[in-house]
């Protein structure tokens, strides 16, 4: 029987991100070079130990799958740390996770049969894999948030009309709206606080760094997102529930910031530090994206914490440079 999440006595609820963590065989590498899943793996084991979650959430490239000689495998190392201590966990997946002989459909049903795993079933006739809600009790064991997980797929395939990412479809924006809209009737109709978790980030990620005060850092170029805007967000803002949404997909971007009343956020790579011309720099450190909802409450707090034990709350302001003519 799966472990009903409940926000704490002092009625807070702690989630730790780990985004792209990526495992593979490492004995496919040369013995010179760096063992990054076990690095990735000790480093994963400190932060639970120092956060303490309810809830752990691998936001996508669990695998490195087109690279892992067993990505079965890979998938059972990279989750075993949440395992191991015993926390919920879930996952979403990314484009990396099934690139290989392995589908995301049998990565989902894989997921499932993880005794703390708590995510769910896909949905019949609902695109992609892990499309599912966990809800979190209160202290009156009533439904006091929803957390939504929602597969952004890999890449595009109308590749000779649109290339690039994936995108979030419109079946799987109607089932959103289904769910919250039946959470909320259960919920004397007022909508349930809510986050949400995905791999790519939507196209709105590059509008809030351009026009909007963000917190953290955009190393990357851009945010990689679909070419294609399928409405997921504006359905978000439509409904009102989900107060922030978490990806992780660009390795080099941490930041986060508020567009429309949801705050959207990157996680922080727990496998790779950023690469500056192929070479690498620790310009953000290895680590991951801690939230914390407290109950009753349409907010919650986030913070980093890195590699070496370090608690970032407060990132750098980035003000808004608007956006060049392409």
């Amino acid at each position: 029987m799966k472990k009903r999440l409940k926000f704490r006595d002092d009625g807070t609820f702690i989630i730790v991100q780990f985004s792209d963590v990526e495992f593979l065989d490492e004995f496919d590498y040369d013995p010179e070079t760096p063992k990054y899943d076990s690095e990735t793996r000790a480093l994963m084991e400190r932060i639970i130990e120092a956060e303490k979650p309810d809830l752990i959430v691998f936001a996508g490239d669990v695998i490195a799958s087109n690279r892992a000689r067993d990505p079965i495998h890979s998938f059972r190392q990279a989750v075993d740390a949440a395992e191991m201590s015993c926390t919920p966990w879930a996952a979403v997946f990314g484009n990396h996770d099934s690139e290989g002989e392995v589908p995301r459909k049998t990565m989902h049903e894989l997921q499932l049969q993880h005794e703390y795993c708590v995510a769910e079933p896909d949905p019949e006739g609902v695109n992609g894999a892990g499309n599912f809600v966990v809800t979190v009790a209160g202290k009156n064991d009533d439904t006091a948030a929803a957390l939504y997980f929602v597969d952004s797929g890999d890449y595009s395939s109308i590749g000779d009309r649109v290339g690039g990412y994936d995108w979030i479809r419109r079946d799987q924006i109607d089932w959103y709206v289904g769910k919250s809209r039946e959470l909320t009737r259960g919920s004397d109709d007022q909508p349930l606080p809510a986050l949400a978790f995905f791999h790519i980030p939507l196209p709105e990620y590059n509008d809030v760094w351009d026009f909007q005060v963000c917190y953290g850092h955009r190393y990357d170029s851009c945010c990689s997102t679909p070419s294609i805007n399928s409405g997921m967000f504006a359905a978000m803002v439509e409904i009102g529930d989900v107060m922030g949404t978490f990806v992780g997909h660009d390795h080099g971007n941490d930041f986060w910031g508020t567009l429309h009343g949801i705050r959207l956020c990157y996680g922080r790579s727990t496998r790779y530090v950023s690469y500056v011309d192929g070479v690498r720099h620790d310009l953000v450190p290895t680590g991951a994206r801690i939230i914390r909802l407290i109950e009753g409450e349409l907010r919650f707090d986030t913070w980093i914490r890195q590699n070496d034990g370090t608690v970032v709350v407060e990132q750098p302001e980035h003000r808004p440079e608007g956006r060049k003519a392409q």
